[in-house]
């Protein structure tokens, strides 16, 4: 096995300090990478559809959209599991071991503070994308001629992403803390 061998079986796992949390959400990124090349085939069908048969689809748009949408909202909660998450290396790396693990239990504290304001702001928006203002339950939709509910599905699903983050990051800080 060679290097390269080695840091690609690393590449999409998660970090020991991510716990079971941490390998569920790696095990669920499967999922979404299926859900890229889903919207990529609905993409070539509706190039092939319209230009080929004049016969445009009305879903194929919105379907791309909410597809990728929930991908990439995924991929912050990936990037956290995995480590792959944006960090000025510059400091960091220069760190000693101890230092750098009490940047870590920061950095990880200030992200599940960060995480926990978001999805209180994510539930305001939530509330009103899930139920009408008598208080039905009736989900947001697009308002175009399809008129699927993904605007309020696609809210609703990055709450309880922010919300499993903010369980991640306590999750990351409690593991960092608790190793010498």
């Amino acid at each position: 096995m060679t290097d390269s061998d080695d840091l690609d079986s690393k590449r999409n796992t998660a970090i020991s300090e991510a716990g079971l949390l941490g390998r569920v959400i790696v095990r669920l990124g499967d999922f979404f990478a299926v859900a890229i090349v889903l919207s990529a085939a609905a993409l070539i069908y509706e190039v092939v559809m319209r230009y080929g048969f004049n016969a445009p689809t009305k879903w194929a748009h919105e379907t791309v959209i909410f597809l990728t949408a929930i991908t990439f909202v995924y991929g912050g909660l990936f990037g956290t599991a995995t480590n792959r998450h944006i960090r000025v290396v510059l400091i960091y790396d220069a760190l000693p071991p101890r230092l750098r693990r009490m940047f870590n239990i920061a950095i990880s504290l200030a992200c599940a503070l960060a995480c926990t304001l978001f999805s209180w702001a994510g539930w305001l928006v939530v509330k009103r994308a899930i139920w009408t203002p008598a208080g039905d339950f009736r989900l947001e939709t697009s308002g175009s001629a399809w008129d699927p509910p993904t605007p309020g599905l696609l809210k609703l699903f990055l709450l309880v992403i922010l919300i499993l983050m903010c369980l991640q990051f306590a999750v990351l800080a409690f593991n960092y803390a608790r190793r010498k």
